[in-house]
């Protein structure tokens, strides 16, 4: 994200001079460019100016020549002598150009530099070294690491030169204890990449004056227009884009002007040298450095050629298939026929020699050098969309592309350049060509119908429409009309966001502020009774129920691939063409939304246990998506008007179904080792626990079905399987996973589910109000009977036995013990029940339990259950 600077930002906007970053993130946060971190400086001091009373050179036997230097670094940081007097400090320095009489930047011990170099006396060459000479690159100022910083070489006036006493700060002086501030530019707004469009949110924020630095530098930026017929313009361009993306050229404007006699050996000004440090930029060269402080400064991205390797005319052109480029960081590409491409024209040959990704980075032919004297600049408008696509195909976010797929200002061009040429003639004594060459095919800006009535409709601000004119005015904005409320608003070039009424109101309530917009809960239109539907209720009641039984909520992505099913066991063939395939996947892998929530919940388990959370009990209320394959075609509404009713049944119709379920998985221990010393794993009753519970609170009775081996889904465990039915209608299942679905997935032995339909169970719920029973008064009687039964005998069969025959004495039934073993023979099984009766007229005695018990054992002898003694 863009770095902000405050004494860079002065140049364009007025900006007080105490002004703290902390108040300017304050400032330009409330015109919506955030703070993201104000950077404290990587150095620390002492850090002063020193003058060099002496410098002896030193031959060393390693071939290397050193000083030994006596530097004055003042009356506070002097080093002293045993007679108590202030003496320079003693200094081995190994840079060449050391010398005595100059002035220059002294680290003392206790400064820190970049990378934590701390800076303490070490003895080395035969010499206790006292401090340090700091080059550029030592004090993160640069790249030079050549020689030390001579301060009569940096930038300042002879006054001011000489005004330089040694042990003066010299990390103020080199801005080295100032911050910087970090701002966070959202993607619609890439004007902001630069100076020029901070500053302008700035007086949009403060109100201070603004002054756009490129309306001066286009009134002196040369055109293409009344060119003499004697005198040709810099080099020929053209553009031939023969497949656009979108149907828009890749490149509409093009901006060439060529200067040349440049000194190749100039060097940076310090100033440019310490801003574009600052801004996070590489010093490399006066042209290159030239180059990147017009894009900080404008926002336009320029490229700087060596004109004398370059064959006219230029082509702007896509890739041609299998064409590669070697860029500027020493990558061999591969290129894509949607590149946009910079290509010049050796030997006649057009458009054939690459010269670089447009918008995006150059490439290693035609790039300036330590010997260029002629140069090409090139000021250009690239189509976001390309530069964004090439950016990212070939991961270079460089900082010109970071600025062409935001938009940039294409009006900007000349001026951008003429701001370039103005200091390679300044710096680098070059001579711009006051006959440029122009290809400019964009488009002008519409004009947008927008009523100021839009403002408070859309934002709920009751703005004036002279306030509004005068935003959108401020904002670059060319704004007619507004007698009736209504304005012919054309958006400024700089701001490609601007396309629709909409976007002005936005612009309106920021500048307005949006802690003016007024807060307003809008109502919710109500139909019939206030509060929860009654499938809202029972949701609530489910998820109550099943987070009293212990049980974990999650939420999880309705996300499955081929990985899930062949993990579960499941047919991938079978499943795809009845599955919703998602066209834009968030994972690849996973490109089906789930019909059954259990494969969802199943990868919440494993990301657990990977976690090291060995026992999971967790459920789930989703929905989930049916597919119908004959299913008509999903219609394409109409835009900007309500669909009818015809419409909007032939949309239902094409859609899948989704169903609400509650799923749920229960892994590891259901009781953990406690002071008695018991535990127990899962297994399938608790399962069938949970869903016994769940439907006991939505008041439903329950019966379990649990078919043949042959007939049990893939997924589960052939002899621990059950349906859960509900009116003789399958409304779930439970049970215990096959041990191979465990084994892939990752679960313990006897890992447990279930899943429920919930649309079924709502639906079997009659709504009516429960008549309560009156509480008898009368004591109760309990009794336990065992009964041996053949195993083919469900537990359910002989506890609806046991009810029926009971009659209304029945209180309460409870399954709590079942048996087999040699005992009782091959083929049988014991039931034992608890079983509590309680008249509601009498109290029970001995005879009247008696007869219960010989009812219940005649009701349940028609299923060959005996009682036991």
């Amino acid at each position: 994200m863009p770095m902000v600077d405050i004494d860079w930002l002065r140049e364009h906007v007025e900006v007080p001079q105490d002004l703290t970053y902390e108040q300017l993130a304050k400032d330009l946060v409330r015109v919506g460019l955030e703070e993201e971190e104000i950077h404290a400086s990587q150095v620390t001091g002492p850090i002063v100016v020193g003058y060099v009373v002496d410098a002896v050179e030193e031959p060393q036997k390693n071939g290397k020549n050193i000083h030994w230097c006596h530097v004055d670094v003042g009356e506070r940081y002097n080093d002293t002598d045993d007679a108590g007097n202030k003496v320079p400090r003693g200094i081995v320095c190994g840079a060449p150009n050391m010398a005595a009489g100059e002035k220059v930047v002294v680290t003392l011990p206790g400064a820190v530099l970049p990378g934590d170099f701390k800076i303490e006396p070490r003895k080395t060459y035969g010499h206790v070294s006292d401090g340090m000479c700091a080059s550029e690159r030592e004090l993160g100022l640069g790249d030079n690491h050549d020689g030390i910083i001579l301060l009569r070489h940096y930038g300042f006036s002879a006054e001011e030169y000489a005004a330089l006493k040694p042990g003066d700060d010299a990390m103020h002086l080199l801005h080295l204890d100032q911050p910087i501030l970090e701002i966070n530019i959202t993607p619609d707004r890439g004007y902001a990449f630069s100076y020029r469009g901070v500053a302008r949110e700035y007086h949009h924020s403060t109100g201070a004056v603004f002054v756009d630095p490129v309306t001066d530098l286009a009134a002196k930026a040369p055109v293409t227009q009344g060119v003499p017929e004697d005198h040709a313009t810099d080099i020929e361009v053209a553009v031939e884009d023969h497949g656009p993306i979108h149907g828009v050229v890749g490149c509409d404007r093009y901006y060439a002007r060529t200067v040349r006699g440049f000194d190749p050996a100039a060097h940076t000004p310090n100033w440019m040298r310490r801003r574009l440090v600052r801004a996070t930029m590489r010093c490399m060269s006066l042209a290159v450095d030239v180059t990147n402080y017009v894009m900080m400064d404008l926002g336009q991205p320029m490229h700087a050629y060596d004109l004398d390797k370059i064959s006219g005319p230029i082509v702007v052109r896509r890739a041609r298939a299998g064409e590669r480029l070697t860029t500027l960081d020493g990558k061999d590409r591969e290129l894509s026929v949607e590149d946009l491409l910079i290509t010049d024209s050796p030997d006649g040959q057009r458009g054939s020699r690459i010269l670089g990704l447009a918008g995006v980075m150059g490439g290693l032919y035609g790039e300036v050098t330590a010997s260029t004297t002629n140069i090409l600049l090139e000021s250009a408008h690239f189509d976001p969309i390309s530069i964004a696509r090439s950016a990212r195909r070939h991961k270079i976010p460089s900082e010109a592309s970071r600025r062409f797929e935001r938009g940039v200002d294409f009006d900007m061009q000349p001026a951008a350049a003429q701001m370039a040429c103005e200091l390679m003639e300044k710096y680098g004594n070059g001579d711009p060509s006051p006959y440029p060459v122009d290809l400019n095919t964009a488009p002008r800006r519409q004009a947008i119908a927008f009523k100021a009535s839009e403002v408070a409709r859309v934002a709920g601000l009751d703005t004036p429409v002279n306030t509004i004119s005068e935003i959108l005015t401020d904002i670059g904005c060319s704004v007619a009309g507004g007698g009736n409320g209504i304005f012919s608003v054309t958006p400024p070039t700089w701001r490609p966001d601007l396309g629709e009424p909409c976007d002005l109101v936005e612009e309106v309530a920021r500048l307005v502020g949006y802690d003016e917009i007024p807060v307003t809960v809008p109502p919710a239109p109500v139909e019939g009774a206030v509060g929860l539907s009654p499938d809202q209720r029972h949701s609530r009641q489910v998820a109550d129920e099943l987070a009293e039984y212990g049980m974990v909520e999650t939420l999880s992505y309705p996300f499955v691939g081929d990985d899930d099913f062949s993990k579960a066991g499941l047919d991938r063939d079978a499943l795809a063409p009845i599955s919703v395939e998602v066209a834009n996947p968030l994972a690849a892998d996973r490109p089906y939304l789930r019909r059954s929530v259990l494969l969802t919940l199943a990868q919440t388990v494993q990301r657990n246990r990977r976690r090291g959370i060995d026992d999971v009990s967790i459920y789930e209320l989703g929905h989930v998506y049916l597919r119908d394959p004959n299913a008509p075609a999903i219609p394409a509404l109409p835009g900007a008007q309500r669909p009818t009713d015809d419409q909007l049944a032939a949309l239902d119709a094409g859609l899948p179904k989704q169903p609400l379920h509650a799923a749920g998985i229960l892994s590891g221990k259901a009781v953990r080792t406690g002071w008695l010393g018991e535990e127990r794993d899962v297994d399938w009753t608790d399962a069938l626990e949970a869903v016994n519970r769940v439907l006991d609170r939505l008041g439903l009775a329950v019966a379990i079905e649990q078919p043949s081996a042959d007939q049990v889904p893939v997924s589960w465990h052939p002899g621990r399987f059950a349906y859960a039915t509900v009116d003789g209608t399958r409304v779930g299942c439970l049970g215990e996973f096959h041990p191979t679905v465990n084994e892939r997935f990752g679960f313990p032995a006897h890992t447990g589910g279930f899943e429920l339909d919930l649309d079924l169970v709502f639906a079997a719920i009659d709504g009516k109000p429960i008549q309560a029973k009156p509480v008898s008064t009368f004591p109760p009687v309990r009794q336990d009977l065992a009964f041996t039964v053949p195993s083919t005998v469900s537990a359910a069969q002989v506890r609806d036995a046991i009810v029926e025959a009971s009659g209304d004495d029945l209180e309460r039934i409870e399954l709590f013990d079942v048996f087999t073993g040699d005992q009782l023979g091959s083929g049988v099984r014991s039931l034992a029940f608890a079983v509590t009766f309680r008249s509601s007229s009498k109290t029970l005695d001995s005879k009247d339990t008696e007869a219960l018990r010989r009812a219940i054992v005649d009701g349940t002898a028609a299923l060959g259950a005996q009682l036991r003694a």
